[in-house]
């Protein structure tokens, strides 16, 4: 059964680490798939907080707020409060529960998964390096199967990428969805 059966809102979420590609791909599948694109909050307040365990819940206040102002029968996602859950829990050892509680009653029916195979960029909102990338993917990788997702690991670069991510939207067709 669809994780969001009876709502008839079908949601696509990109996610990884950073600098993978998630906020062009998912603005892209929007496009494509005539959807709604949801952008990531998480960026948003980064851009005008420092980040600590403390920023935590406004940020994932920020992505619920986000995700209920969404209209459409087809939502794309760039990342969701999965995302937040994994950068808590690896930054701060830990994430507030009623957080990853919301994280599992608003599931999308797809994760799109961001492998680290393409050159990390520097940006402000990034971290200094990419050191932390395969520790990262592990995580969203672990995190995905612990909140039961239907999910898959989108690899490869420039068109080859994008190939892939409109390939695995197309898995939710496949499921009647």
């Amino acid at each position: 059964m669809a994780q969001n059966a009876g709502r008839g809102v079908i949601r696509i979420c990109l996610i990884g680490p950073e600098c993978t590609g998630k906020t062009q791909l998912a603005q892209r599948l929007a496009r494509e798939l005539n959807a709604t694109c949801v952008p990531e909050y998480a960026r948003e307040y980064a851009a005008q907080h420092e980040l600590s365990a403390e920023t935590v819940e406004p940020i994932a206040r920020g992505e619920i707020a986000n995700l209920d102002r969404a209209t459409g029968d087809l939502i794309v996602l760039d990342t969701d409060l999965l995302s937040t859950v994994v950068y808590a829990r690896h930054y701060y050892g830990s994430c507030p529960a009623w957080i990853e509680d919301e994280a599992r009653a608003r599931r999308a029916d797809l994760y799109l998964l961001m492998d680290t195979d393409i050159a990390w960029q520097p940006d402000p909102a990034r971290d200094a390096c990419d050191d932390a990338r395969e520790d990262l993917f592990d995580a969203f990788r672990a995190a995905l199967d612990e909140f039961e997702t239907k999910w898959e690991i989108v690899s490869g670069e420039g068109e080859a990428r994008w190939e892939r991510v409109l390939g695995a939207s197309r898995l939710l067709e496949c499921d009647g969805r």
